[in-house]
């Protein structure tokens, strides 16, 4: 089976910005020629992370009201190492995961109705 690596450059606002790449997969996966497979999508960076969701008004409000409730911004060793203090981005991205893998079928992303 054929193995393609494409790259997508994204500029996002910073904390908890949430984009929307589904459109830019779809694009990149449609070139490719390949009819059916897997897609594996990574995140290089160590503060950002990559799953599903609707994406709607509603969730992208309350997906950083979650974080800032499970993991506030403040002090963490990481910030007494680094003096970046970002270590609460360290810690949301290591809860998300940097990398998802979805399966495509007749050159279509497998994804439920809802999910983006």
């Amino acid at each position: 089976m054929p193995v393609v690596t494409r790259t997508l450059d994204l500029s996002t606002s910073g904390n908890c910005d949430i984009e929307n790449i589904t459109e830019d997969v779809k694009a990149q996966l449609l070139e490719t020629g390949i009819t059916d497979g897997i897609v594996t999508i990574f995140v290089p960076g160590a503060t950002g992370g990559l799953t599903t969701i609707e994406y709607e008004p509603g969730l992208l409000k309350d997906i950083p009201e979650l974080f800032d409730k499970l993991i506030p911004a403040g002090r963490y060793h990481h910030d007494e190492t680094w003096h970046d203090g970002n270590g609460h981005s360290h810690l949301r991205a290591s809860l998300i995961g940097p990398s998802i893998t979805v399966p495509f079928v007749s050159k279509a992303l497998t994804l439920g109705t809802w999910q983006q």
